[in-house]
């Protein structure tokens, strides 16, 4: 099995091994007595504790159930389906191009009613405009070489951009001002890009808020990966080299404190739409 540079799977496998031997540990059983509780043999609880074979939802259960510990198979279970589509590369998410990945996440945007984003690199996908996503989609395909659909890809998104404006989405958006500075594309793509996040502001469905460069953090929150929480119930987590999800209630719980946090530091409506005048201003 590969390693990746931040997760693997593996090390996933690994680390829900060890918090079921915690478990165990804590409940002052063996491994033969665990086995015993569950019907097992020794021999699958050893494997499942040393990671050799992954455990099923069901041997999650009766583990916590066999160490007192019902209270924590929801938040294993939850990590232990998260494990094989954790950490996945955008080389094999784009293998056949970008268009497709588009399309592939519409449905989940469709149905996710509340959006929670952090932007820390680039304007969030559902605010960018044509241009602006042909210059960074044109960008991310000759970086990674993957099949140049560039124009199919732009189309995609902005179709699944349409939830902006139609059915019952509310969108809490956070975003650094840094990406309001950050060059994608030319002036004008830059200024079109600026001047459409202007009115996306206005927007019903939209809470935009903009986190000022200068504004003190040691004692609240540090700059993150850029991420997008559906519904609370998931997060993607988007790193150079790949995609990661988290679904685990624990680590869900992280992203959501962390997010409110960030708003604590972000200015919203006329503070807002005055630092991103200031960076129209700059462009010129």
């Amino acid at each position: 099995m590969p390693t990746f540079p931040t997760s693997s799977v593996q090390e996933a496998r690994a680390a829900l091994a060890a918090r079921l031997r915690e478990l165990r540990l804590d409940a002052g059983i063996t491994g033969k007595e665990l086995a015993r509780r569950c019907a097992w043999s020794v021999a699958k609880s050893s494997r499942i504790e040393n990671a050799v074979t992954p455990p099923s939802d069901s041997d999650v259960r009766a583990w916590c159930t066999a160490c007192g510990a019902q209270d924590q198979a929801a938040d294993l279970i939850a990590a232990n389906r998260q494990a094989d589509s954790m950490y996945v590369q955008w080389k094999r998410l784009q293998r056949t191009g970008m268009r497709q990945l588009q399309e592939a996440s519409a449905p989940l945007y469709e149905r996710t009613r509340q959006f929670r984003v952090y932007a820390s690199h680039v304007i969030p996908g559902y605010l960018q405009t044509p241009g602006y996503a042909t210059a960074l989609l044109g960008t991310i395909a000759d970086f990674r070489g993957t099949p140049d659909d560039v124009s199919e890809a732009v189309e995609a998104r902005m179709r699944r951009s349409r939830v902006t404006h139609e059915g019952d989405h509310r969108f809490a958006t956070l975003i650094e001002e840094n990406v309001l500075h950050h060059r994608v594309g030319d002036t004008d793509v830059m200024a079109g890009q600026l001047g459409s996040l202007l009115a996306a502001m206005a927007l019903p469905s939209m809470s935009l808020g903009i986190i000022p460069s200068v504004r003190p953090r040691e004692q609240i929150m540090w700059p993150l990966e850029q991420f997008t929480v559906f519904d609370d119930a998931r997060v993607h987590v988007e790193l150079l080299a790949a995609k990661v999800t988290v679904t685990a209630p624990g680590e869900l719980d992280i992203y959501l404190r962390a997010f409110a946090r960030l708003t604590e530091l972000a200015v919203h409506g006329a503070e807002a739409r005055a630092l991103v005048l200031r960076a129209i201003e700059a462009l010129h």
